[in-house]
């Protein structure tokens, strides 16, 4: 039976979802795991997406917290907002209650991604925040530290992320994220993957 990893991930304008489908091939080039993408559900109307200029959603399913728990494995993304993940995702998270009381999620390996408009504006402490709602699930954090070698030291270029996962920046909202970027995004992928793929064999 296929290990399974779900990427779920609230995206605005695109480059959270764009780092979502490098995540999704890094993590089906691992034997024997089968990668599905997710979005949550929206919480703006439609009124204010288009006062804030965003483009029509994407045809990735929408989850419903019942079906977190058929996951192996889990690696969520999120723009963040003033240094936090987006309302978007914390409503989605604030739903699952139910898998909390359970603890349906814990155990479960879990990584964060995500995306700022600037260098100060919150890589770190958006991965940082988004660890409690994995502690309180009971779900294992796995950070991809340093395995990404050398593209984790780039000084030459601007590059989003950092060792807690996966990260571009938007900057005005022009900027998409980097070729060196979406290979770190492939790496988190294949390594929670991995990761899974070993949890779940020795279970």
């Amino acid at each position: 039976m296929a290990i399974k990893l779900y990427i779920v991930f609230y995206s605005m304008y695109g480059h959270v979802e764009r780092l979502a489908e490098e995540i999704k091939k890094g993590a089906a080039s691992v034997e024997g795991v089968e990668a599905k993408l997710w979005q949550v559900p929206e919480t703006l109307t439609e009124d204010v997406l288009g006062k804030m200029s965003a483009p029509s959603k994407s045809d990735v399913p929408i989850i419903t917290p019942t079906e977190l728990p058929e996951a192996d494995g889990l690696v969520f993304g999120f723009p963040t907002r003033f240094g936090m993940m987006a309302a978007q995702f914390k409503a989605f998270l604030d739903s699952t209650g139910g898998l909390w009381r359970t603890q349906q999620l814990a155990g479960k390996p879990a990584g964060v991604f995500y995306s700022t408009g600037s260098q100060g504006g919150g890589q770190e402490t958006t991965a940082l925040t988004a660890i409690t709602q994995l502690v309180h699930h009971g779900m294992i954090f796995v950070p991809i530290g340093y395995t990404f070698g050398a593209g984790m030291f780039e000084m030459e270029h601007v590059k989003g992320g950092s060792p807690y996962g996966a990260g571009t920046f938007a900057g005005d909202g022009s900027r998409k994220p980097t070729t060196l970027e979406l290979e770190q995004a492939f790496h988190q992928g294949k390594y929670l993957a991995t990761i899974t793929k070993k949890l779940k064999g020795s279970a």
